[in-house]
């Protein structure tokens, strides 16, 4: 703004370019990792399996009941 009046170049004004986001710098999201290790657990009849290694648990299937698990 050469004038100090608000006239200067288009996208150079204040406040343009300053994203305010509300992620909080957790990324987009917000999820975690809970690690190699622990177990999955099934949601509907409370079994617990292994987790394996680049599976996520929700892709597991539960051994007795077939329910898809989560991460304990």
């Amino acid at each position: 703004m050469p004038r100090g009046d608000g006239t200067g170049p288009r996208g150079q004004g204040a406040g343009t370019g300053r994203g305010v986001g509300g992620a909080g710098g957790r990324g987009q999201g917000g999820g975690f990792a809970a690690g190699p290790g622990g177990f999955c657990v099934c949601p509907k009849c409370g079994e617990k399996a292994a987790h394996q290694l680049g599976k996520p648990c929700y892709e597991q299937k539960c051994p007795k009941c077939g329910t898809a698990m989560t991460r304990e």
